[in-house]
């Protein structure tokens, strides 16, 4: 097998001597490349951004910023990565002939203070400047409030820029202004921008990867089977995607693993088909992926992306990850909980369809058995009309969330004819709240009803005290979400 290799801002290098558990940070330091720098080693501050190339959505390639001190570099065996440094044309001796457009906006407006989170800001920056379909926003107002209420949008810039990418990068000391000012000011790539020229070919396949050192190994299978017979040769292998959880587990915990096995490229588990009873999506879809390519097909999910994290860890978690890891916080359960979604499961004897309300059996546990890998995700159509997702953190955006409230609900005639809600945070597993539908179902889709309803949905789970919240205020949230959502579809509904 060919020795793995990374390229690196145009030049390969090889993986060897690092450790299968080694990030892509370390890697990239330990070559000198210290633009990319660690802040919080879990995915929360963006300082360790880097774009790395992968199969586009409107070009053959996307230049797609993540963390690398979550990545192992095994992972990106065979693949482009582009640091801070390698952003502007090369010059002599190595060095910049000229500062690229993101960083020269970045340093005309003063978006650069102690300098520390500067690189990851702008390879964050840069991925949002390559983006193919960024466009002139008409709504755009750069002066407006978060909530604003005048129709205008403070979130893209009026060149099409769109803060979310950069919604996973702290500062401590600039000031977001002059940053959201730099990101507001850039252009289109030019034609001869190297960067962008490279988006019209098609990024590296996928190869197939087995690097031990160490006693450790890093597979990458080439196929759905082949992952599959690994799985059951090694029962003891720890299955990664977009290694989003394992990362902070192998970083703040010192977690190693004997064997790890990437499914995050498996074809098999990269499809999105919309057949005429359901909507099928692999599980080893990005959730940037799945919301570009959905395109607001399916508007509950919709409004969960934004809310997930941040762009940075969207662009390499997936839904397969997200359900695997059986989390009672985590917060796409309770959006496919309301969708009534189902996951395909797959070993090497084959597949089942398991309802996700029947999924999660205890805290972090499913009935996944060993061996098999949730291969895709399966939301049933039709898609219920009124829907909603209420996600309450202490911060807006790039939080954990305190509790996590999804409806999907079919009102005809003022009359409620079904109603599913999917709850996290308020007991061990991410429920249904099957009691507060059976309130609303068969009911008109009142006042009287709602308070009725919301008395019985504060009552449901098991909410406890943490440092998130305390359970009253859990109780309290869940009733006052049904109180929200009614709220603000009454004139809708009755129009």
């Amino acid at each position: 097998m060919v020795a793995a290799r990374v390229t690196v801002n145009g030049k390969e290098a090889p993986i060897s001597p690092a450790a299968p558990h080694s990030t892509v940070l370390d890697f990239l330091r330990e070559r000198g490349l210290t633009g990319t720098k660690e802040g919080c080693a879990e995915g929360e501050c963006g300082a360790c951004s880097v774009l790395v190339a992968r199969p586009g959505v409107n070009k053959p390639t996307d230049w797609v910023a993540v963390n690398a001190c979550l990545i192992p570099v095994a992972a990106l065996d065979g693949q482009e990565v582009i640091t801070s440094e390698g952003l502007a044309p090369a010059g002599e001796a190595g060095m910049p002939a000229a500062l690229h457009p993101v960083q020269e906006e970045m340093a005309v407006r003063g978006g650069s203070q102690c300098g520390y989170c500067t690189p990851g800001f702008i390879c964050s920056m840069a991925s949002e400047y390559y983006r193919p379909d960024r466009c002139p926003h008409p709504n755009a107002d750069s002066d407006a409030g978060p909530d604003s209420g005048d129709g205008t949008d403070s979130e893209h810039g009026p060149n099409g820029f769109d803060l979310h990418a950069l919604s996973g990068n702290l500062c401590r000391c600039t000031g977001y202004r002059p940053i959201r000012d730099a990101a507001f000011a850039v252009g289109a790539p030019t034609e001869d921008d190297p960067l962008a020229q490279r988006r019209e070919q098609s990024p590296p396949a996928p190869v197939a990867t087995e690097y031990t050192r160490d006693d450790a190994t890093f597979l990458r299978p080439s196929s759905l089977p082949d992952a599959l017979r690994l799985l059951r040769e090694r029962p003891d292998a720890v299955v990664v995607a977009g290694s989003t959880d394992w990362g902070v587990e192998v970083n703040i915990r010192s977690r190693r693993a004997n064997c790890v096995v990437a499914v995050d490229r498996l074809p098999e588990m990269r499809g999105l088909r919309v057949e005429s009873d359901h909507i099928e999506i692999g599980a080893a879809q990005t959730l940037t992926e799945i919301e570009r390519r959905l395109d607001g097909a399916v508007p509950l999910l919709a409004e969960l992306f934004p809310q997930f994290a941040s762009r940075l860890i969207r662009n390499s978690a997936t839904l397969g990850g997200n359900l695997g890891t059986g989390s009672p916080i985590g917060d796409s359960p309770p959006v496919l909980l309301a969708l009534e979604a189902s996951v395909v499961l797959a070993d090497a004897d084959g597949e089942r369809e398991v309802p996700l309300v029947d999924y999660f059996t205890g805290y972090r546990q499913s009935v996944r058995r060993p061996g098999e890998l949730i291969r895709a995700v399966r939301v049933p159509l039709p898609l219920s009309p009124v829907t909603a997702f209420h996600k309450i953190a202490k911060r807006r955006f790039d939080d954990i969330s305190s509790v996590a409230v999804a409806f999907a609900l079919d009102i005809e005639d003022g009359i409620v004819r079904k109603a599913r809600i999917g709850l996290g945070g308020v007991a061990a597993t991410p429920i249904r709240a099957l009691a507060t539908e059976a309130a609303l179902e068969g009911k008109p889709w009142t006042a009287e009803t709602v308070d009725a309803a919301a008395r019985v949905l504060r009552a449901q789970g098991t909410p406890m005290n943490d440092h998130r919240a305390s359970a009253g205020y859990r109780s309290a949230m869940l009733g006052q979400s049904l109180l929200k959502l009614y709220a603000r579809t009454t004139e809708a509904v009755s129009s």
